[in-house]
């Protein structure tokens, strides 16, 4: 398939970038996706690690925190997207941040979660994004 997955044991599986500066935040997020039969194929704790690694590991999934140190979420999905405008970004943020979605949203991001999520809320997101 050219979309980046495979079907294993009738599930799609996609390889997924996690980005978020505090770690349980990334366990949580593998948590809800690593069951689905997505593979978590790297981590990143800020912006600039996540668009190093999106260029070289070339996930189908991105999900970005926003409030990072050394670059942010928006300028990191910005980048990702110059570079690859194919590229599928959930943003995962906590409440109050909703005028960075509504720019998130513009510059091409699929979707969003706010934290704290249900794990089904972050499922249906790539679900969603992967479609």
């Amino acid at each position: 398939m050219d979309v980046g997955y495979y079907i294993l044991w009738g599930k799609a599986m996609a390889k997924i970038l996690i980005v978020d500066d505090a770690k349980f935040m990334r366990t949580l997020v593998k948590d809800a996706l690593v069951p689905r039969g997505h593979e978590i194929i790297g981590e990143a704790e800020n912006g600039v690690e996540a668009v190093q690694l999106y260029k070289k590991l070339r996930p189908d999934l991105v999900t970005m925190d926003i409030t990072m140190r050394e670059k942010d979420g928006i300028e990191a999905a910005e980048e990702i997207l110059l570079f690859d405008p194919n590229a599928r970004i959930i943003m995962v943020t906590a409440l109050g941040q909703e005028n960075l979605l509504t720019r998130a949203i513009k510059i091409g991001v699929k979707d969003f979660v706010v934290k704290p999520f249900p794990p089904e809320r972050l499922q249906k997101a790539a679900d969603k994004a992967l479609a």
